[in-house]
């Protein structure tokens, strides 16, 4: 790959998917795999990647912005407020995926967070703890769309009355938010798993 003008950065070897979009190679340098501890923001992000089902990342990642003024910053007691008045509001933006389903869900899935606070389960400790404690790093070979690890928590977060929470979705998720680290080995940003869990949990 060639350097440009206006973005030298482009030479760095990324992982495939991060290559040839600027906004995606923002995400991939700064975001992606970061291990993310604060319970609303994994919560925001998780609602990201429910609406990206069917679609792309980039699709996503263009409208966060809109996504996040739409949603009132993404802030769970906001949400889960909302009403048909919202809903028909949030219908009308032409900013965000316009999934009535989803738009829904993403209500509901702010009062499932909620109950588990309410109950004494922190949203952070529990992710975290069913994944380990630690992330889990990329140990070679294909990644794979989902894992057990992505399928227990899709029925443990289920369970709790999430919805858009599929094994693939999850996946997806604990890939951005860190609790996977995918980082191909190719990649400048690849961590060596040095003994730890690979990421086929």
């Amino acid at each position: 790959m060639t350097a440009t003008a206006t973005d030298p950065g482009e030479t760095l070897p990324r992982c495939t998917w991060a290559r040839h979009d600027p906004l995606l190679r923002a995400y991939h340098d700064a975001e992606w795999g970061v291990p993310e501890r604060d319970s609303r923001a994994l919560w925001e992000k998780l609602m990201l990647d429910g609406f990206q089902a069917g679609l792309s990342w980039l699709t996503i990642l263009r409208k966060r912005e809109a996504f996040r003024n739409a949603f009132q910053g993404f802030e769970p007691t906001v949400v889960a407020r909302f009403d048909e008045d919202d809903i028909a509001r949030l219908l009308r933006d032409p900013g965000i995926v316009r999934s009535r389903a989803k738009i829904v869900a993403t209500i509901g899935n702010a009062r499932a967070y909620l109950a588990m606070a309410e109950g004494g389960e922190d949203f952070s400790a529990f992710v975290w703890g069913m994944a380990g404690g630690t992330p889990i790093r990329y140990a070679g070979g294909d990644i794979p769309a989902k894992t057990p690890l992505s399928e227990a928590l899709s029925a443990a977060l289920k369970r709790r009355g999430f919805k858009f929470v599929g094994p693939v979705i999850v996946y997806a998720w604990m890939q951005a938010t860190g609790i996977v680290d995918d980082h191909t080995a190719d990649c400048f940003l690849h961590h060596p798993a040095r003994g730890e869990k690979d990421s086929l949990v």
